[in-house]
């Protein structure tokens, strides 16, 4: 399963994609997490569904009050994705 997740808030400027990606570490997952330039965060996140579950619920739990909503979609699976990392 693959979940496009865009964060809105206070999230840029606070470490966010740093905290998204040390949350997947660890993991199972691939994918990435970039800024948009409307200041919101784009995340993507392939895995398992109880992987991509525990990563989305860890970035919760840290950043959670800088999050004011989450708007979060199924989208295609990317094959041969390998990693998670931090886009610009």
């Amino acid at each position: 399963m693959r979940i496009r997740v865009v964060y809105s808030g206070r999230v840029q400027g606070v470490g966010f994609r740093a905290t998204a990606a040390w949350c997947a570490r660890g993991l199972p997952v691939s994918g990435f997490v970039r800024n948009l330039a409307d200041g919101t965060v784009l995340l993507e996140a392939q895995g398992a569904a109880t992987e991509v579950d525990t990563l989305l619920a860890r970035i919760a739990d840290r950043m959670g009050r800088n999050i004011n909503r989450a708007d979060r979609a199924e989208v295609p699976e990317h094959a041969g994705e390998r990693a998670f990392e931090v886009r610009r």
